[in-house]
């Protein structure tokens, strides 16, 4: 038997003491071309972060590599002095080469660094770039392998105690593991991890489960599919037709609806996009619904970022 139609809980206790509602806004296409340099258009991407806060809005996310920093600067263009009650995450550990390194796929995607005096001097430029004393949610980019990882979050916890982190996260490329998070959680707490995971590609499944269990919030990035979920020709389009709805909303209400961990964060450059995609909180949808746009989706192809050559991802202990 199908379960009743039902609305997802709106909100998540974040780290336990920071409300935020769970379809939040990812800043990253507020950049230029290849997410380097400032956004085309600065004063549309002011507008559109208002417009987002004045929706209820209160979680987004950056990273000082989008940009690099650009991101993090147009944000406090756009809001500060922030509104009492937002919550933005920024990350650091991740090197940027030039505008084509996320464009070009025969180029290297994930380059870390975590070396302790990096990640000190990122968090400080984050600090700087936001114009905050405390960056409420810092995440780990990406753990870096030749680097110990308790060096690594051991330098977050430092920065935590000198009240410039409030809360420590993990983000992966493409996914943080069940392995890495047990070994980072025995070093600090971790609140949050960012993975790939949408619709079509539930690869991250376990670790969505264990963060359920665990009260962490589980922050899925490419939340349609780089895309592919979320046109007029997505594969969705004829379900999202039948339910009054576009693509991207129907991607969305499915994460909500999977999960009271999962924090959906959504990008756009469009305002009218931005409208639509909140209103997928709106949405509800039964078990038959879920698990028919599963096996509709199975057919999209996915892309995940390249690891590193094999000769530099054994992790240092």
């Amino acid at each position: 038997m199908n379960t009743p139609l039902k609305a997802p809980s709106s909100t998540f206790m974040l780290g336990g003491d920071l409300p935020v509602r769970r379809l939040g806004y990812g800043a990253m296409y507020l950049t230029g071309p290849g997410m380097w340099g400032p956004p085309t258009d600065p004063d549309a991407a002011v507008r559109l972060l208002r417009r987002a806060v004045d929706l209820g809005v209160n979680f987004i996310d950056t990273a000082d590599s989008y940009g690099p920093a650009e991101n993090e600067k147009i944000i406090r263009r756009a809001l500060h002095p922030y509104p009492a009650g937002l919550v933005i995450t920024t990350k650091g550990g991740l090197l940027r080469s030039g505008p084509d390194d996320w464009t070009n796929r025969n180029q290297p995607y994930i380059v870390p660094c975590g070396r302790p005096a990096y990640l000190r001097q990122q968090v400080e430029l984050s600090l700087r770039n936001l114009g905050v004393e405390r960056i409420d949610l810092y995440q780990l980019h990406r753990i870096d392998p030749a680097v110990p990882l308790a060096d690594q979050l051991g330098e977050l916890v430092r920065l935590r105690e000198q009240g410039k982190i409030r809360h420590i996260a993990l983000s992966g490329q493409p996914e943080v593991t069940l392995e890495q998070l047990e070994r980072a959680r025995a070093i600090t707490e971790i609140v949050a991890v960012e993975n790939l995971y949408n619709v079509a590609d539930r690869a991250s499944e376990p670790v969505l489960r264990h963060c359920e269990a665990k009260g962490i919030a589980f922050i899925p990035w490419f939340p349609m599919g780089h895309g592919a979920l979320a046109g007029p020709n997505s594969i969705l389009a004829g379900f999202a037709r039948k339910r009054g709805a576009t693509p991207a909303q129907l991607a969305l209400a499915w994460l909500l609806h999977k999960s009271p961990a999962i924090l959906a964060i959504p990008g756009t450059s469009s305002i009218t996009h931005l409208e639509e995609n909140l209103r997928a909180a709106q949405m509800t949808l039964d078990d038959k619904e879920m698990a028919e746009l599963v096996a509709i989706a199975s057919s999209v192809p996915t892309w995940r970022p390249t690891p590193p050559p094999e000769s530099s991802t054994k992790e240092v202990a």
